[in-house]
């Protein structure tokens, strides 16, 4: 594939913490379309890592290129702060782990939605409205909840909330964090469903970080591992499952199999 055909580059990636990695020298590419997962123990540095490539943390050094819309390859770092803040809630989505950390839960459930629209310049009040009640149809909340409060929802109802909030702008670029993480097995499998038809329905590239390898083989075409802030191996996501190829990845496949 040439250069055109990257949807984002990743180069000589590093964050440290005074004398303690966060992670250091990653380098990849992502293609339109692809879903990355990035797995590793607590503590691997797979968080910094999705932290410093979505903008939310400044690298020490290494350099993370998007291949915008309008104007092509991008140094994400070299944008203004006011480019790089439209980008966010444009082209680009976050899902936090915690769905109370990307909405906010003092307004309806439709104002979470419409507040993203209004940030991109709508202001017309119905077809905000619409939007917001159509995205709830399309993460399976009723529409009789449109003027509810996010605190009245569950929680796998608030992380679809979450969902829909930031897709509703229609981004190419999705970073999830744990998107499943502390809700029950019923709970995660619905919602891995859901972000499973999202992705596939709307031509979505996504980058998750994801301690269940369960979850990483389900969503991922291609695999990162992650250990003490470096990659240990990367590949088709079955086969870094099916035939680790590291001693860490090993260990971390062989401690699924045996629970």
């Amino acid at each position: 594939m040439s250069d055109v055909t990257k949807l984002l580059q990743v180069t000589d990636l590093t964050m440290m913490y005074g004398d303690r990695v966060g992670c250091q020298d990653v380098d990849f590419d992502l293609y339109a379309g692809e879903v990355l997962g990035i797995v590793g123990e607590s503590g691997s540095g797979k968080s910094t890592l999705l932290n410093c490539i979505s903008a939310q943390l400044q690298p020490t050094a290494g350099s993370v290129n998007y291949n915008t819309r309008l104007e092509g390859i991008r140094d994400v770092y070299g944008m203004s702060e006011p480019e790089r803040r439209l980008l966010m809630r444009t082209d680009w989505a976050f899902v936090h782990q915690s769905a109370r950390d990307g909405l906010r839960m003092n307004v309806s459930a439709g104002a979470n939605i419409g507040e993203r629209l209004m940030a991109i310049g709508n202001r017309h009040y119905q077809d905000i409205r619409d939007k917001a009640e159509n995205w709830l149809g399309k993460v399976e909340i009723e529409n009789d909840r449109l003027d509810d409060l996010p605190s009245t929802f569950s929680g796998g109802m608030q992380q679809r909330l979450q969902i829909a909030r930031n897709l509703v702008t229609g981004p190419r670029l999705v970073f999830m964090d744990e998107p499943t993480g502390g809700l029950d097995v019923s709970v995660q499998a619905r919602l891995l469903d859901l972000i499973r038809s999202l992705v596939r329905d709307l031509g979505l590239s996504v980058i998750i970080v994801t301690h269940d390898l369960a979850v990483a083989r389900l969503l991922s075409n291609r695999l990162m591992v992650m250990q003490k802030g470096k990659i240990v191996e990367q590949g088709l996501t079955d086969q870094v499952l099916d035939d680790p190829q590291h001693a860490y990845t090993q260990l971390l496949v062989s401690s699924i199999l045996q629970t």
